[in-house]
């Protein structure tokens, strides 16, 4: 079966903004979009207080099949399917990631701090799936991913923004390495590749010499950035990689350079724990306040 861009609608403004940048992400990989609805029942004691399950479900079928219609004609050609579920969202958002090619998912934005708020149910697909999930803020628009155009107005006929990736040089992955080059060729965009190390520790105690050890470690990190990259340099020839290797916090480097960014990628190491699979303070740090859509690519 061949793979969809998958979102998760809820009829909220934050689900129907990722469904337009999940319509666009369709176009740009050649895919079907397919529109997911999770109907949670609710407990049958409460259920005489609320809509009755038929009215319910009809709510479901139009506001599913309006979406899918309005897709439809905002972007032609694009192939567009819908599914309705009943059961725990959380759970059947992970099975229906199982079978995307990447899940999108809408967050609120926190206003005037330009960050993400994402309830447990988010929370809990991006900890466990083991495909890409994004992120999309509900304020996003199709614009706000390109830059200016020559009358210095954002519009979606302008180039693409760079797309920003979160590296551990001390831990490659492949597959997000593959995931954020792939979407910047696909963009036609830049790739700004940001890698963090922390301050010496002599530092702190301003010894003779601490220039120099800095200096030295400075050009240590980038060039082990360098020798990472090169082979992908070769990979996508066509992509422009822009190398930027920092010292200070890791979650604070990525925000920082992604402030103009059309996609920020940050990965998640696949590990369980006894209290549960985490997400990371790096990922944690970007989901929060990155105000472009967040990419979180799930690696062994």
């Amino acid at each position: 079966m061949s793979r969809t861009v998958t979102v998760g609608l809820d009829g909220s403004p934050e689900s129907r903004t990722a469904a337009e940048w999940a319509a666009r992400e369709a176009l740009l990989r050649a895919l079907p979009l397919k529109i997911v609805h999770v109907w949670e029942p609710v407990p049958e004691y409460t259920a005489h207080l609320l809509h009755g399950s038929e009215t319910d479900q009809h709510w479901i079928e139009q506001m599913t099949c309006g979406s899918a219609e309005g897709l439809r004609s905002r972007y032609p050609g694009l192939e567009v399917i819908s599914e309705q579920l009943t059961g725990t969202v959380a759970d059947l958002l992970c099975e229906a990631a199982g079978l995307a090619e990447l899940l999108a998912l809408g967050s609120r934005g926190f206003g005037g701090i330009g960050g993400f708020m994402f309830g447990s149910v988010s929370l809990s697909v991006v900890a466990r799936v083991e495909r890409p999930v994004v992120l999309v803020r509900a304020e996003e628009q199709a614009a706000d991913e390109h830059k200016m155009d020559p009358t210095g107005v954002p519009s979606a006929a302008a180039p693409f923004r760079p797309v920003v990736l979160g590296l551990d040089t001390d831990a490659p992955d492949d597959t997000l390495l593959e995931f954020a080059f792939d979407a910047a060729a696909r963009r036609e965009a830049s790739l700004r590749v940001v890698h963090a190390w922390p301050e010496p520790p002599t530092s702190f105690y301003r010894f003779s010499g601490d220039a120099e050890l800095y200096d030295s470690l400075e050009r240590q990190q980038a060039a082990a950035l360098t020798e990472v990259l090169r082979p992908w340099r070769h990979k996508f020839p066509g992509v422009e990689v822009i190398e930027a290797s920092r010292c200070g916090s890791a979650g604070q480097v990525l925000v920082s350079a992604s402030h103009d960014a059309s996609l920020a990628v940050v990965g998640r190491r696949i590990r369980t724990s006894p209290l549960g699979a985490h997400i990371g303070h790096v990922t944690h740090a970007a989901l929060h306040h990155i105000t472009a859509p967040v990419a979180v690519v799930a690696h062994g």
